[in-house]
């Protein structure tokens, strides 16, 4: 793992009911850069993202997140996981907003109610997003109200809040159109160039997108990554079978 990396993740082992879903797993994302975790459903992606944001706890290995470390066990209580939420902001599949709240307020909630802002401060910041992103006129929206894009974006808006270092997607193609899916990776580009450069790691199945958006693919399979390198280079010439299988999948969806 190079010092310069802001994540890193190391021989990190988890399990399900006695189910290995990774072992041994070994990722980097540098600042400035977007990687795209890929492999078909079930093989542990979402279990990657949900343990660097300690929403899921491993059994081995080590992940350190712009110098905050992570260590097997449960998931730490979260009055000792404040630094990382100023780190890490986690795009759920699905988006995840609260149905009850506005957009703005979604946006709000993280920075009020978990690192303390003062109201009109985080009014400020929320507007802010909601605007850069496309949806500024849609903060008094609901989550109903919203289209599927809409969503999305007030999502991504949420988990920009705290400015973290790093930002996680799950997923954020599986409800898009193809103009969408290129809207949203221009999106993804400027969020990881601006301010100094952001991380950005992205567990996804859609080849297509990761070519033409992410600079680095990690296919996972078996528990660990068994094909890493440029997105182009790998796609367009894979090397292991995980890989094919996964391109052969998205061929015939």
């Amino acid at each position: 793992m190079t010092k310069q990396a802001l994540l890193q993740i190391s021989d990190l082992r988890l399990a399900y009911d006695g189910r290995q879903v990774l072992s041994g797993l070994e990722l980097e994302v540098r600042r400035g850069e977007v990687v795209a975790l890929m492999g078909l459903s079930g093989v542990g992606k979402t279990s990657a993202l949900r343990a660097v944001a300690a929403l899921q706890g491993f059994e081995g290995g080590h992940i350190l997140v712009d110098g905050f470390a992570l260590q097997p066990g449960p998931v730490p209580p979260e009055a000792r996981l404040k630094s990382l939420r100023r780190r890490v902001g986690l795009v759920f599949q699905g988006h995840a907003l609260f149905d009850h709240l506005t957009s703005l307020e979604n946006v709000t909630l993280a920075l009020t109610h978990v690192l303390g802002r003062r109201r009109e401060e985080a009014l400020d910041v929320a507007m802010r997003l909601l605007a850069s992103l496309g949806v500024g006129g849609r903060a008094g929206a609901r989550p109903r109200q919203l289209s599927g894009g809409e969503a999305q974006r007030v999502a991504i808006a949420r988990a920009l809040a705290p400015d973290p270092a790093l930002l996680l997607m799950d997923e954020p193609t599986a409800a898009l159109d193809p103009a969408r899916r290129g809207s949203l990776g221009r999106t993804l580009r400027r969020i990881a160039v601006d301010q100094g450069g952001r991380g950005l790691l992205i567990a996804t199945h859609d080849a297509e997108f990761a070519r033409a958006h992410a600079d680095r693919v990690a296919i996972l399979a078996e528990g660990t990554v068994v094909e890493t390198g440029p997105a182009a280079a790998v796609l367009d010439g894979p090397r292991h079978e995980a890989t094919r299988a996964l391109l052969a999948a998205g061929d015939g969806s």
